[in-house]
């Protein structure tokens, strides 16, 4: 991947409705290579796909809780039964396996308080191998949806301060 293919991201992160022309104007390429490496990008997975990104509040799913998992075994049938099974709850928009504890952090939306106590009492404490849940109702979102880094100039200064030692401080 190279400087282009990262602006070519870089743009369609912050714009993912510029037809091929625009994107080309705005990475400095002709039409055919800007949409060669667009396809490039789409068929080694590097763009996963395209969607319109909705306020849940308007879709009538504006509480949100985090939910950490905390599984009683872990054996691979436990955990694959147990993530096969979260796949089909609508209400979890994102799900994250982790080393430590707790074992999955989750991130649920649904209609209101009561609602959250029904999916989590009904589906999420149901699911196959869970030992405890912890539910966090989230009070404001600080940064949601920020594109990735993915620049030449901003990946060279993530790389500069990881050798100086610098992330994370």
């Amino acid at each position: 991947m190279d400087a282009i293919d990262r602006k070519i991201l870089a743009e369609l992160q912050s714009e993912g409705r510029l037809t091929v022309t625009e994107l080309a104007q705005r990475v400095g390429l002709s039409v055919a290579p800007c949409h060669r490496r667009l396809r490039d990008l789409e068929r080694t997975s590097a763009i996963r796909g395209y969607r319109a990104v909705i306020d849940p509040a308007t879709v009538g799913l504006g509480f949100e809780v985090l939910v950490q998992v905390t599984m009683d075994r872990e054996d691979a049938a436990t955990i694959t039964r147990f993530e096969s099974s979260l796949t089909d709850i609508p209400e979890v928009h994102h799900a994250e396996r982790l080393f430590g504890d707790p074992d999955y952090l989750l991130r649920v939306a649904t209609a209101d308080l009561p609602a959250y106590q029904v999916l989590r009492d009904e589906k999420l404490a149901a699911l196959p191998g869970v030992h405890r849940l912890t539910s966090t109702i989230v009070m404001k979102r600080v940064v949601d949806n920020r594109p990735l880094p993915v620049s030449p100039a901003a990946t060279r200064h993530a790389a500069t301060e990881t050798r100086h030692g610098l992330r994370g401080t």
